[in-house]
């Protein structure tokens, strides 16, 4: 039985009894035309495509979530203009639903929950209308410049869950003015929606610009576990971070009516933070204070400032809210600055800035025993050396430190992202899997969730679901290269090279940045030396392969790569020279793996490359006696 994780979108005639009944033939007729001309145009352009017909619906599967719903706005707005001369009663309209599930595939058609619940989301959405679930909502991000009402969890007939459900407001009903709703009308329909702003580093010092950020991060994610609030996404707000912000203006872009902004000064053991609630209708403050307090007493400001936004906006907190933001994860001050000096360095991605994360969130775990996001640091850490880095870390220590974390904290997406690279690397691959689903039922918005799980995808051959969690880890972070990178790979296994051409592009500027900011970290070189070879530009290729050996030539991700780009640009021969060399030191799992790789699709019926693998028994033999025991070495495509 084959399973996949999908788009899927429904969609479905209004009243087509009632059409078919006045004219049988004029509504066949009229419905074909709409299919041909507006659905299979459509379909296509989004790179979808249609499973099945119904007398008076569609199933359409894509690999892209963002294209699912791209295409059913296109398809919406384009039956509106089809319907503003034909009479109302004569009308056929259509109502859309989409979901992001699992599906079970069979002969070209699917079946399973994902499809029944998209065909519920249909049945929810006004004519001429969209619904879509929280996961598509949450996977769209920004990316589309669509307006989203959160009609809160309801329950749909035959799914035995709560559902969060989402319209995308086009505009009026067609045949009417067309005209978007008033930002008033968008406010008044939904929960509050907020934004908190960057918090301004006051201290003077551009060292402390971490505790700030902290501060905004943690009070971000306190409101965002307040069912009644809409909280705009931690990565979109600190798009505004240095830059000169009009309050009214980031509100109309991020479509708020509230801003919170602030500023915090930390010197020595004392700490002032300033905040302002703003109603971004007139400009006008709804709250304002400061807090001149001990650093011990950050967590209080924290829970007070949070605490009075949800009076100020008459939200209700629910119990077991309460309890969350209330429950601090650690009392203990200085390791919550060594947990966020670690985060800090974390987001950087070179493995000396990942050596430095790393004993900064020790230090937090040894300040407090009891401090999960510490473990969870230290997790995410070491398994981003393992496997972009090469370093000889043992996956078990990764799965005990990872499961440290969540007993002490379950609601760390991090770390259950962190236990499912390791069991992925302990060929694990179905607990793997589970443990990257539980981490996104966590936080649909976990970097690392996503990222993490796009490479098992693709390493298990499933291009489609990869190039859903990639695109989502991309939107997360839209200035990190390694997304946009590992995406332009998904989009070349998808066949879809216009689209792998424009990440290639877009990686390879952020790539040359970093290498610029970093040149003892061979990384971005030979991930740079890839996206050439996509883009065909092989004197490049060879300079950034010099360099990223002359870096670092022991790093096993970097041979992969390099092996990878010499294949794509047609020097076989050297490609196998390094493609050899990758495979002397790293594990069997690791080398099963190459055979759902296109890059290497030119060399495949090499004799040298068959050679390869047919050594792989050998090489399991061999690995048991030579390597540390407990220690798997690391090295694939990421």
């Amino acid at each position: 039985m084959e399973r996949r994780l999908t788009a899927i979108l429904a969609a479905d005639v209004v009243g087509y009894s009632r059409l078919m009944g006045l004219d049988e033939a004029g509504t066949l007729a009229d419905l074909n035309h709409h299919r041909t001309e507006l659905f299979n145009t459509s379909v296509a352009r989004h790179h979808g495509r249609i499973v099945k017909l119904t007398g008076d619906g569609l199933l359409i599967e894509f690999s892209s979530v963002v294209n699912a719903v791209a295409c059913a706005v296109d398809i919406q707005r384009g039956m509106r203009d089809r319907n503003r001369d034909v009479p109302p009663g004569r009308r056929i309209e259509f109502r859309i639903g989409v979901n992001l599930g699992d599906v079970i595939v069979e002969n070209d058609d699917i079946f399973g929950d994902g499809v029944n619940l998209a065909a519920r989301l249909e049945a929810f959405a006004e004519p001429g209308g969209i619904s879509i679930s929280g996961s598509v909502r949450d996977h769209v991000g920004s990316r589309l410049d669509l307006v989203f009402e959160d009609m809160g969890e309801r329950s749909l007939k035959n799914i035995d869950r709560p559902v969060r459900v989402y319209n995308i407001l086009l505009g009026a009903a067609a045949g009417a003015d067309d005209r978007a709703p008033s930002s008033k009308d968008r406010w008044d329909s939904a929960r509050p929606r907020i934004a908190v702003l960057p918090f301004n580093n006051m201290s003077g010092d551009p060292e402390q610009e971490y505790f700030s950020d902290g501060i905004t991060e943690d009070i971000i994610t306190d409101l965002s576990k307040v069912s009644g609030l809409y909280v705009v996404a931690r990565n979109t707000v600190f798009t505004y971070k240095g830059k000169p912000i009009r309050v009214q203006q980031a509100a109309l872009e991020l479509d708020v009516k509230f801003v919170l902004e602030g500023s915090v000064r930390k010197a020595g053991q004392r700490v002032r933070v300033t905040g302002q609630l703003i109603d971004a209708a007139d400009g006008g403050h709804i709250w304002a204070d400061r807090y001149d307090r001990d650093l011990i007493d950050i967590f209080a400001i924290q829970d007070e400032i949070t605490r009075t936004i949800v009076e100020q906006l008459k939200v209700r907190l629910l119990p077991e809210e309460k309890k969350a933001i209330e429950k601090a994860s650690t009392a203990n001050v200085e390791a919550y600055t060594y947990y966020l000096k670690g985060r800090e360095l974390f987001r950087e991605w070179t493995k000396s800035h990942l050596l430095s994360a790393r004993r900064m969130f020790a230090m937090a775990a040894t300040l407090d025993p009891d401090y999960g996001r510490a473990y969870a640091g230290i997790a995410a850490c070491d398994a981003t050396l393992f496997v972009w880095h090469s370093e000889k870390v043992s996956p078990e220590a990764i799965m005990k430190t990872s499961a440290k974390a969540i007993a002490l904290d379950p609601g760390l997406a991090e770390a259950h992202a962190s236990l499912g690279l390791a069991l992925q690397h302990d060929g694990r691959t179905d607990e793997a899997t589970a443990a990257f689903e539980q981490a996104l039922s966590v936080d649909p918005n976990s970097f690392e969730a996503n990222f993490f799980y796009a490479r098992l995808c693709y390493l298990k051959g499933d291009f489609a679901a990869s190039a859903v969690y990639s695109e989502r880890a991309a939107e997360i972070h839209p200035d990190d290269y390694m997304p946009s990178y590992f995406l332009a790979s998904v989009y070349r296994g998808l066949g879809r090279f216009a689209e792998a051409e424009r990440c290639a592009r877009k990686s390879l500027q952020l790539a040359e940045e970093m290498l610029a900011l970093h040149p003892e970290n061979g990384g971005p070189a030979h991930r740079a030396a890839l996206l050439l070879a996509y883009l065909g530009e092989a004197g490049r290729v060879r300079n950034l392969i010099a360099r990223a050996l002359v870096i670092d030539p022991d790093d096993l991700a970097g041979r992969y790569n390099i092996a990878a780009a010499l294949s794509v640009i047609g020097d076989h021969d050297e490609a196998l020279d390094h493609l050899e060399k990758f495979a002397l030191h790293t594990n069997p799992l690791q080398l099963s793996l190459i055979s759902n790789e296109p890059d290497f699709d030119p060399i495949r019926n090499h004799p040298r490359f068959r050679k390869i693998f047919a050594g792989l028994d050998e090489k399991r033999a061999v690995n048991a006696t030579s390597l540390i025991p407990g220690v798997s070495e690391a090295g694939s495509k990421g």
